[in-house]
């Protein structure tokens, strides 16, 4: 175990340089980053398992109104690790509408766009199924209540001059801090940010109110938002939207560079970004008389703010690219890397960094052209502060420290609608303590676009 530790702590070290995890545009994304917001130039018909509705969903589309459908599910079981062997499976329905307001209404560089979901099924790391113990849930789709949900409703304008603005419901992940979800363990899927302080970044597919200005030109962009932040969207049901319960404001700011480098211009996203809530919460170890309150007995210090920072790299190395319908480059072949760096704040945050690499290559396999291998390798650090509390809370237990976790995938690309993934998990230290047994899940990760 110990040699697998340092074998991926020296490969997090070491890959200071990244990449680009990529998704085909017609497979569907368990935390899509909605690209149908870049531009207002109507999408090809897409290919879709039940196809184009005799006709109807063509007119719609001709129209402004593009409709979409997809279904993510995930199975999983432990083969090593956790309290007992278990296999479960959870999946995700999105359906969506993607308005073109010029077609429709007339009026220029907007975009309306809503979404439905709806999460089932069982997580497999819940303590009445396998027990796993892990500090990133090895079924990133579950979570956040298996029920319907307003995820988006927002509007999108062009203002000119490369700017744009977005608001209404909304989730922070989409814009700020976003990465794909092509892997299964939530180490390498949403945006790292929300996967470490959850309790107050919300990602996919809680939805808030909010706001966000862009600058954007063809080789950098520079953003800045702010959302609601209300712990009543937690609440495990269908809603349009609370007006009330507000415990502040989460203000995010992010700027990136996306090159096309080399001859053959391969895409890269270089993206730097950080946050501050103004909700309150409680010290995760000093009490209101500055001294550890596990010991003391005192209510816990209150922290008036909490933040954080993080950053991105993405590159394709190898192969060639290509330029789509929507003006976005893909990786048609080759090797593309990348490279995640979270920070939270200490103070307040139990999870408190986390750092990721991984490589997907593209079309290895001859006449396999789509289907493409991904790994990775994270590191999910339990914060000192909270890990000296809990020991002083509990004397003689082990202090955590932090979680190891890598996936290999493999990319089925069957049908333009249809993609499977079968995965392999390896999780060393669960929740980060080293005298937990390692996890081993085999799973497979399926996407079908309606």
């Amino acid at each position: 175990m110990s040699t697998f530790k340092t074998a991926l702590t020296a490969g997090l070290l070491a890959t200071a340089m990244p990449a680009i995890a990529q998704t085909s545009d017609t497979t569907p994304d368990a935390n899509p980053a909605n690209a149908a917001a870049e531009t207002q130039e109507a999408p090809k018909t897409p290919s879709t398992l039940t196809g184009e509705w005799g006709g109807l969903r063509t007119k719609a589309r001709d129209a402004g109104i593009d409709l979409t459908g997809a279904y993510v599910s995930e199975f999983g079981a432990n083969v090593s690790g956790g309290q007992r062997k278990d296999a479960t499976e959870t999946g995700q329905f999105t359906f969506g509408a993607t308005v073109d307001t010029d077609k429709l209404f007339g009026l220029k560089g907007g975009t309306l766009q809503a979404s439905i979901t709806f999460r089932r099924g069982h997580n497999l790391a819940d303590p009445s199924r396998a027990g796993l113990g892990t500090l990133q849930q090895v079924q990133e789709v579950y979570g956040r209540g298996q029920t319907w949900r307003l995820t988006e409703l927002w509007y999108q304008q062009d203002l000119g001059g490369g700017f744009d603005i977005k608001a209404g419901r909304m989730t922070q992940g989409a814009d700020f801090n976003s990465f794909s979800c092509d892997f299964m363990n939530l180490s390498f899927c949403g945006a790292p940010a929300g996967n470490l302080a959850g309790d107050y970044w919300y990602n996919w597919p809680i939805a808030q109110w909010g706001a966000r200005l862009r600058y954007k030109t063809p080789t950098w962009y520079a953003m800045a938002g702010a959302y609601e932040n209300n712990p009543r969207n937690l609440n495990n049901k269908f809603i349009f939207g609370y007006f009330h319960g507000a415990t502040g404001v989460l203000a995010t700011g992010e700027a990136g560079w996306t090159p096309h480098l080399g001859a053959k211009g391969l895409p890269g996203s270089y993206r730097v970004g950080g946050w501050y809530n103004s909700s309150d919460a409680n010290d995760l170890l000093l009490g209101v008389d500055r001294q550890p309150f596990a010991v003391t007995g005192t209510n816990p210090l209150r922290k008036d703010s909490r933040y954080g920072g993080y950053v991105e790299i993405q590159q394709q190395l190898t192969g060639t690219a290509t330029v789509d319908a929507k003006g976005e480059t893909k990786t048609v072949k080759g090797l593309s890397i990348f490279f995640n760096m979270t920070q939270t704040d200490r103070g307040t945050q139990r999870t408190d960094n986390q750092t990721a690499v991984g490589l997907v290559l593209t079309g290895a396999i001859p006449g396999r052209a789509a289907d493409d291998i991904g790994f990775a390798v994270a590191r999910t650090n339990v914060n000192a502060r909270a890990a000296q509390a809990e020991v002083l809370a509990s004397p003689g237990s082990e202090k955590p420290n932090a979680e190891y976790a890598a996936e290999l995938y493999y990319g089925l690309h069957l049908k333009p609608w249809l993609v499977l993934r079968p995965n392999v998990q390896y999780i060393v230290d669960p929740g980060g303590y080293s005298d937990m047994k390692d996890v081993v899940v085999l799973g497979v990760k399926s996407a079908v676009t309606f």
